[in-house]
């Protein structure tokens, strides 16, 4: 079996499995890949070669029934905790050795998983471009001169070039959806709560999700599964009502053409061709969505960033990228009077979404407005950055789910997709979506080829 032509994604690894092949020999390839990669800034830590032979030894008996990601070559974002392994959240001051899993990553050891290594990240999960890290920044598998997207960079790149099947990130305000978007991988920002975020640093804890990267969304909903579920010792879980997809179709709604914002005529076209495969998808106002982004960086949210790791960066003076820490020096200005009308401004956005999710069951989005280029965020750190999160930044603070899929190509040959976002609990229904969004995508690709 040529091992460098499988696809590491669960059906085609299970299959090849089933025929014989042995873990030692994916974790061996897993490997060459990431050598051949020759990309320092995915990985700020490897799990030796020797040490990840020893997980694929301890493995129970292939069983993909019992063990949903038996055999699984899987990356874990460095603000994730992994017994043994150091964490660093792209910062070398904060280096430690967590002695135990976050309870996300021993589920997927529990379901067969292989935790391969640990990626990079913006400094702290702040920041959606990728760059923000004073390691050596993941190149954007699409184009090297563009950035990777963030925070959760190193995760996207580890899977979009095939070194891993599935990779957890987290999402605060799009670090699970942006760099999926600009590397044309999917993207699971589960319903909050519905994974436990013991283990996982901080950056905002009240809004914080576990994310999923994967190629396709059959992979990112497996292991989705696999780490799902209430955990009383995090008190910011929660039990989760499951909503079965609507019957077909489903009441899409896309952006009205004033709350399409949308930086060049590339993104535009994209963004035309993917809402041609969108099932009788209906025009409607997100002006107060969008608005409620105002709350996370311009409003008192940043302040949680504060409460996250605020007092490390106090007790480590120069230890933060410059950008991270002028983000953070804004927690400053905001009062307890200030997070409390923030808190009621929040509860009309969120009785607005409540009404806006009656009458649609999906809403769909560009991915991202525009795709910086390396030097444009040189120039300005923080403009191009505020840009991508035009279309994720409200979620979380509105209690939404999130599935980001690849889509027709931009013309200039770049990645492009859609994100689709629903009330908490829609996450199968989601799915299921995206699966036929895909699919739509790749038949209509087919019948221009022919």
């Amino acid at each position: 079996m040529d091992l460098t032509r499988l696809p590491f994604r669960l059906a085609e690894l299970h299959a090849a499995y089933a025929r014989g092949l042995t873990v030692d020999a994916v974790v061996v390839e897993a490997h060459r890949r990431l050598a051949e990669a020759a990309d320092p800034g995915i990985f700020l830590d490897i799990v030796p070669l020797e040490a990840a032979q020893a997980q694929a030894a301890a493995l129970p008996p292939f069983d993909p029934g019992r063990y949903p990601l038996w055999g699984i070559p899987t990356a874990v974002k460095d603000n994730i905790a992994v017994a043994g392994r150091p964490m660093t959240a792209a910062c070398p001051a904060f280096t430690h050795v967590p002695a135990e899993d976050a309870e996300a990553v021993a589920r997927l050891r529990a379901a067969g998983a292989l935790i391969l290594g640990k990626t990079n990240l913006d400094q702290f999960a702040t920041g959606l471009v990728g760059v923000r890290t004073p390691y050596p920044v993941p190149r954007n598998t699409a184009d090297p001169a563009r950035v990777p997207g963030g925070s959760s960079s190193g995760s996207a790149v580890a899977v979009a070039r095939g070194i891993v099947a599935v990779a957890l990130g987290t999402d605060t305000a799009g670090s699970g959806r942006v760099p999926a978007a600009l590397n044309g991988i999917v993207g699971l920002k589960p319903s909050v709560g519905a994974v436990s975020s013991r283990g996982m640093l901080p950056a905002c804890r009240s809004l914080d999700c576990i994310s999923v990267f994967a190629s396709c969304v059959e992979d990112a909903w497996s292991a989705f599964r696999a780490i799902a579920g209430e955990d009383r010792a995090d008190p910011f879980s929660r039990p989760i009502a499951w909503r079965e997809p609507a019957a077909p179709p489903p009441r899409v709604a896309v952006p009205v053409a004033t709350d399409l914002h949308l930086d060049d005529a590339a993104a535009q076209a994209a963004w035309a061709a993917a809402r041609g495969l969108l099932p009788e998808a209906r025009e409607a106002g997100i002006t107060e969505l969008l608005d409620t982004a105002k709350l996370l960086y311009d409003g008192p949210w940043i302040a949680e960033r504060a409460a996250a790791f605020g007092d490390f960066a106090a007790a480590h003076p120069g230890a933060l990228h410059p950008v991270t820490q002028q983000i953070l020096d804004g927690a400053a200005r905001f009062t307890a009077v200030d997070a409390f009308r923030g808190m009621y401004r929040l509860a009309e956005h969120r009785r607005a979404a409540e009404d806006f999710f009656a009458a649609f069951d999906v809403l769909a989005v560009p991915s991202v407005p525009c795709f910086p280029t390396l030097a444009e965020l040189e120039a300005d750190p923080i403009g191009p950055n505020a840009r991508l999160g035009t279309y994720t930044n409200f979620v979380n603070l509105l209690d939404l789910a999130a599935l980001a899929v690849p889509g027709p190509a931009r013309p200039d040959g770049l990645p492009a997709g859609i994100t689709l976002i629903g009330p908490r609990g829609s996450d199968a229904a989601l799915a299921a979506l995206g699966v036929d969004f895909i699919a739509r995508a790749a038949g209509a690709q087919e019948g221009r080829a022919a």
